[in-house]
């Protein structure tokens, strides 16, 4: 059987920018190793979820894995909570959340307290949090994961608490169990509403509620947040909470599915909640994000060792999401070439084909016009040594739209990487 490399780059696709004369990001990044692999191999769109929906990560990610949201997906504060180390029993109530600022109304300033909120900073405000905030009747935990990010898991003392509480954030609409990213978001923190009428969503929309007032007291005159006004800074005042689930997901594991054995090489909190839920082993690697070209080359030694390991893994790469929500084409186009230098140009190097099945794609797009996650297709490669080349010159959109994959739907990718590994 041949080996699988399936790599995902965080919010890959994107639309034609003018300032890179009408070419996506990844078109008009110098990517010679991923053109290598797309001009081997085959190459298509694919729906992470289905059409027309403009994922979370999170939901995006279960279903590139394999698994129908519909049916496995609780929500992103579950996997969150989970990946950050925390506990998250049934009937608890689970967020993602932001450190955000707001103005005293609650309008939203920056829902991301400017990208500059340190690690040491969010982690002193979350223990300021913890420490001086206290619920009626239920008992909370508060944690910083990275940057801006945080989760808050809540439980009654009194009842059983239910997912069904709508966002906070309003950049995010609920769909059903998981949330889609809105083009045109509102202004404003949207109170926590029940999303059923029922006493275990009463009341988990109630303490959420009162967990946002009474941490934004606590946060607004904090001295982190007095020292960052001070030097010009947003202060991260408010805790923007999102995508509530209520219990984990029940997620048969990799090899019981697939049968073989996945490593995982990932970051973030909720891609190492998945990754833990399905069974996947863990591969060290260092950050990204405060030195991405000793990361990027990390990654890329890691991975080859890793791949003696295991039968197959699933790589997760951060980078160009973060420039897509700043809106900088630019400064994603630099960072998929340097993806492509530091992370796959020693894999093309070294690794056989025969030996490999190697596909590249997205968890979604973000198109840097919008500076938000859209709905439309990523594009994907699979390039293995059993494959007929369908003549592709490049990796990039335009060219997916015409390969021979055609466009496929998120669960759909990992079941025909299996099929080519054991041809």
């Amino acid at each position: 059987m041949k080996k699988i490399l399936y790599v995902v780059l965080d919010g890959l696709g994107d639309r034609p920018v003018p300032e890179l004369g009408g070419k996506t990001p990844l078109e008009a990044a110098d990517t010679p190793h991923l053109d290598e692999l797309a001009q081997k191999g085959e190459t298509g769109l694919m729906d992470t979820i289905g059409p027309g929906i403009a994922p979370e990560s999170d939901a995006a990610v279960m279903s590139i894995l394999g698994y129908d949201v519909d049916e496995y997906y609780t929500g992103r504060g579950p996997l969150e909570s989970h990946g950050a180390g925390m506990e998250v029993p049934d009937g608890s109530l689970a967020w993602r959340c932001n450190f955000a600022t707001v103005d005293k109304d609650w309008k939203i300033v920056d829902r991301r307290v400017g990208r500059n909120l340190t690690d040491p900073e969010a982690r002193e405000l979350a223990i300021a949090v913890q420490e001086q905030v206290s619920l009626d009747r239920a008992l909370f935990e508060f944690r910083h994961s990275v940057g801006h990010r945080a989760c808050l898991v809540i439980q009654s003392m009194e009842h059983q608490l239910s997912g069904d509480v709508d966002n906070c954030d309003p950049a995010y609409a609920r769909h059903g169990a998981f949330s889609v990213a809105l083009e045109d978001p509102g202004t404003h923190v949207q109170p926590a509403k029940p999303l059923r009428d029922s006493l275990s969503a009463r009341v988990g929309a109630e303490l959420t509620n009162q967990f946002m007032r009474k941490s934004y007291e606590v946060l607004d005159r904090h001295p982190v947040n007095q020292r960052r006004r001070e030097e010009g800074k947003m202060p991260g005042n408010f805790i923007l909470a999102r995508d509530a689930g209520d219990r984990l997901p029940r997620l048969p594991s990799f090899q019981s599915r697939y049968g073989i054995q996945f490593g995982s090489l990932v970051e973030m909190p909720v891609e190492i909640g998945l990754a833990q839920l399905t069974g996947m082993g863990e591969v060290r690697v260092m950050s990204t994000a405060e030195d991405p070209d000793k990361g990027f080359a990390d990654w890329a030694d890691k991975t080859l060792g890793a791949l003696q390991d295991y039968d197959g893994l699933y790589v997760h790469l951060k980078g160009p999401d973060l420039f897509g929500h700043d809106g900088d084409a630019p400064g994603k186009t630099a960072c998929i070439e340097a993806i492509d230098r530091l992370y796959f140009g020693p894999l093309v190097k070294t690794l056989r084909l025969p030996d490999m099945v190697i596909a590249v794609t997205a968890d979604h797009s973000t198109p840097c016009s919008i500076r938000a996650h859209s709905a439309d297709p990523v594009p994907l490669l699979i390039s293995s040594d059993g494959l007929e080349p369908e003549g592709a010159l490049q990796f990039g959109e335009s060219e997916a739209a015409r390969g021979r994959l055609g466009k496929l739907r998120g669960p759909e990718l990992v079941p025909r990487l299996v099929e080519i590994a054991k041809s």
